[in-house]
């Protein structure tokens, strides 16, 4: 395989690991943000209601998460075509407008199994402290 089709697919291969860990530290501040909301909204002197705040992140890091997601599907689709394109036709495009039509869209990935179990799980738990605060 010539250098130029390895620098090509490292190329490639950088753009998803960081689309990778984009969605890693989604998760990490969607978490982090709606527990700080939910423990700011318990105190004593604060009103409840305060937790249906934590539903705007949320909503925001998931479709966010669901855009990083699509995008690393996108470049691993180029990945697979560059990687059985010949030597000679190597351009270093890191286009993915034409993979588009090949790839779920990004609302149907954002609905995905892997998201919709963690962000749901995180608005039952939203859903779970405003009832038990109203108690």
């Amino acid at each position: 395989m010539a250098e130029h089709k390895i620098k090509h697919l490292e190329f490639i291969q950088q753009t998803i690991s960081r689309m990778a860990s984009n969605s890693f530290y989604l998760k990490g501040w969607a978490v982090t943000l709606v527990a700080a909301i939910l423990a700011f909204a318990n105190v004593k002197d604060m009103d409840s209601r305060y937790i249906y705040i934590a539903l705007i992140p949320t909503i925001f890091f998931w479709f966010l998460d669901g855009f990083y997601l699509h995008q690393e599907k996108l470049f691993r689709k180029l990945y697979d075509v560059v990687r059985i394109k010949s030597d000679e036709t190597i351009d270093y495009s890191m286009d993915t407008s034409d993979f588009k039509k090949d790839i779920d869209s990004w609302l149907i990935v954002c609905f995905s199994k892997t998201l919709l179990m963690f962000y749901f799980s995180i608005i039952i738990a939203i859903f779970l402290a405003i009832c038990l605060s109203k108690n």
